[in-house]
């Protein structure tokens, strides 16, 4: 089951387990060892993907609930998986019928409960995740079979629920996903991509990404994905976005994952200001558990972020590239840009023992430069190094003083 958000993504709410949303691939068609003996052993014979449904019950979903802890993660968009590969539904789909959230299972239309609460108690863009392909629909595995000249599944069942989405929900982010090595053709993404943006409730306001059929991925789209986890490390010319985990292991909840599994905060603010000093949106996925809960472990993460950006927020909203995307001179620096303001960001991963930070890009001026540490009021004394560098004195402050704990911004003013 896969519930599922520059900041969010969420996978999950698969039922039980490490049965993650690659369960019914790894078990069924692959066959994985470790899958297919886990089900023997925990599972009576005859046992199918599909008599999962019913335990996935979300009874605990408070949306009120997800939606405060989302508001208080500095996220300013929100992607819930409206239905992954395996084709369940978390809405009344009349296309999947009787494998959705309202018929089986939770018996919610859940995509409906989380986006009123987020419309309601925050100011977030609510997006939906959508998987053109169903791995083992027999519509589309005749298709695939026909090399894809037939077009039974598309036109019977995805894209009639992509239709169904954008006009009952009018979500604002369309992520769609698994081509299934089919072209756009087949999918007719051309056709619903021309209706979205001139013809739907969303089409004034509405975002895509690039996977809308093989050989779309990170050439056509809005913004690009190009592969999950994708973190380039330089400046794309277009739009990208960095859809990665907290979980290291898995895009949904795993009840045996351990603590070193999970990626710390001091991992989510270098993955973070190294995506958006070359140009990129952070998707941050969690899985929730089969009853509804985001567990605590995910919710600390989150609410972590989103201190670390009341700090430091202005070196990451409405912020560009700037000329330099990382220091020359000090490892772990990153730049952005503040047009608004006119100010250069420095984000800094490690404090120096020695108190003092060079860097090697800003050219500045005597006696106009001006430095502060976001979260600082004093002004911060400098020194040129000829040309081309500064090195700056940062302020002597105990662990209880410094503004935040895991990644320090400098504010420049008029510095080339």
């Amino acid at each position: 089951m896969v519930w599922c958000p520059p900041v969010l993504r969420w996978f999950g709410l698969e039922p039980l387990c490490r049965l993650t949303m690659q369960l019914r691939w790894y078990w069924q068609k692959e066959k994985r060892e470790p899958y297919v003996k886990f089900m023997d052993t925990n599972y009576p014979p005859g046992f199918s993907y599909e008599d999962f449904g019913p335990l996935f019950t979300a009874e605990f979903f408070d949306p009120n609930q997800w939606a405060d802890i989302l508001k208080a993660s500095g996220a300013k968009y929100v992607v819930l998986t409206s239905k992954h590969h395996e084709g369940f539904t978390l809405w009344g789909s009349k296309y999947s019928w009787n494998w959705n959230a309202v018929d089986v299972g939770p018996k919610r239309d859940l995509v409906s409960e989380l986006a009123t609460s987020v419309r309601n108690r925050t100011d977030l863009h609510f997006g939906l995740y959508h998987s053109l392909f169903e791995w083992f629909n027999p519509l589309f595995l005749e298709d695939a079979t026909n090399a894809f000249k037939t077009r039974k599944f598309p036109t019977s069942k995805s894209l009639p629920e992509l239709y169904e989405i954008v006009t009952k929900y009018q979500p604002e982010i369309i992520w769609s996903d698994g081509d299934g090595n089919a072209p756009d053709t087949y999918w007719n993404s051309t056709g619903f991509l021309a209706w979205l943006y001139n013809d739907s409730p969303v089409r004034d306001t509405v975002v895509t990404n690039d996977r809308w059929g093989a050989g779309s991925i990170c050439a056509h789209g809005g913004f690009y994905t190009c592969s999950d986890r994708y973190n380039p490390g330089h400046l794309l010319p277009h739009k990208w976005e960095n859809c990665m985990t907290i979980d290291r292991g898995s895009w949904g909840y795993r009840r045996d994952a351990r603590l070193q599994d999970y990626l710390a905060i001091e991992d989510l603010v270098k993955q973070l200001v190294e995506t958006v000093s070359c140009g990129g949106n952070l998707l941050m996925n969690i899985g929730p558990t089969h009853d509804g809960r985001i567990a605590v472990v995910f919710e600390e993460r989150l609410r972590q972020v989103g201190a670390w950006l009341k700090v430091n927020g202005e070196a990451i909203y409405r912020t560009k590239p700037w000329r330099a995307q990382n220091d020359t001179v000090t490892p772990g620096v990153w730049y952005t840009f503040s047009p608004e303001e006119g100010k250069v960001n420095a984000i800094f991963l490690n404090w120096p023992i020695s108190g003092i930070l060079e860097l090697g890009e800003p050219q500045a001026k005597v006696g106009e430069t001006q430095v502060k540490l976001a979260g600082y009021k004093e002004l911060l004394k400098w020194v040129a190094l000829g040309e081309k560098g500064m090195v700056i004195a940062l302020p002597q402050l105990t662990p209880q003083q410094l503004p935040c704990q895991w990644g320090w911004t400098l504010q420049m003013t008029d510095v080339n």
